[in-house]
């Protein structure tokens, strides 16, 4: 048996068990972009999944805190998928009396979704930490699927990648890969108290992935550099409110900086594989236009 030290209870736990097929996991954000994605898997490792969202059976929105503890009541585990981001105003708030809530509530791990080069999540990481379950951080770079998903799936289909990136190399994540990571820290207890900085296997810039891009569609797609405050221009035409529009452009601004642009071996540790590649991505979510079908959802407003 591996054991690892618990800081908070000073019992030792088994770090070989899979827990999935005999615990109740809350997943916040269930029908986003990776809290569907870990929903669907940890149904299929026979996990009792609460599915939390703001319209679901299981209701959770976390910018109403009285349906916090019905969601937590019970379960054993939790994927915490903050929205907007961890470097919003209010998260750390949040996340300090969202970690005391699911320790009064039972809830003992914890699996926080955060973000690479954002000081202001570092902050709301270690509020959570301090209500007392064993938390896990996942730290992403930026998501692939956000090409194919999110809000630039519109500007996809019209042939344009419009971006405050310039020219910064970025180490796009599959949500895929991030979602198997996620499953795995929530039911194998020795990444409890870790910290996994997940990233793809290669940098590339906005101008190289719209490549990519093009040559899976078989259609030409450009990429387009903005300032941050045409950026925030074009997220109000999306209709965000002006403050969020303004937040949201300002985030990326930072994080496309260049600070960022270095791969980890985070997922091939975790998972014993390599991340997947942005090209085998593009062939899939794009080779299917071509035919004449997409997998793309509505656009969302998510980093």
């Amino acid at each position: 048996m591996t054991t690892n030290p618990n800081t908070h209870t000073g019992t030792t736990i088994d770090t070989r068990t899979d827990m999935a097929g005999t615990h109740t996991i809350l997943v916040t954000g269930a029908t986003g972009k990776t809290g569907r994605r870990v929903a669907e898997r940890l149904t299929e490792r026979g996990a009792t999944v609460r599915a939390g969202s703001r319209t679901g059976t299981t209701r959770f929105d976390w910018e109403d805190s009285g349906t916090w503890a019905p969601a937590l009541r019970g379960a054993d585990a939790a994927y915490v998928n903050y929205y907007p981001d961890l470097a919003a105003p209010g998260a750390v708030e949040a996340m300090r009396s969202f970690g005391e809530l699911a320790v009064a509530n039972g809830v003992r791990r914890l699996t926080l979704l955060s973000g690479r080069g954002e000081p202001e999540a570092v902050r709301a990481e270690e509020a959570l930490r301090a209500g007392g379950a064993e938390l896990t951080v996942v730290r992403a770079a930026f998501f692939t699927q956000n090409f194919s998903e999110g809000v630039m799936a519109e500007g996809v289909a019209a042939g344009t990648i419009a971006f405050p990136a310039g020219g910064t190399a970025e180490p796009f994540v599959d949500a895929d890969d991030l979602a198997d990571v996620i499953v795995e820290t929530l039911t194998a207890r020795e990444h409890a108290g870790r910290v996994h900085e997940l990233t793809g296997p290669r940098l590339l810039t906005f101008a190289e992935a719209a490549a990519e891009i093009s040559r899976a569609s078989g259609r030409e797609v450009a990429y387009v550099p903005m300032s941050e405050s045409e950026y925030a221009d074009l997220l109000e035409r999306f209709g965000l409110p002006e403050p969020q529009a303004r937040w949201l452009a300002a985030l990326f601004a930072t994080l496309l900086d260049g600070g960022n642009a270095s791969v980890t071996d985070g997922v091939k540790r975790v998972l014993g594989r390599e991340p997947r590649d942005f090209t085998a991505f593009a062939a899939e979510a794009w080779g299917e236009v071509v035919s004449g079908t997409s997998r793309g959802d509505a656009p969302t407003i998510r980093p």
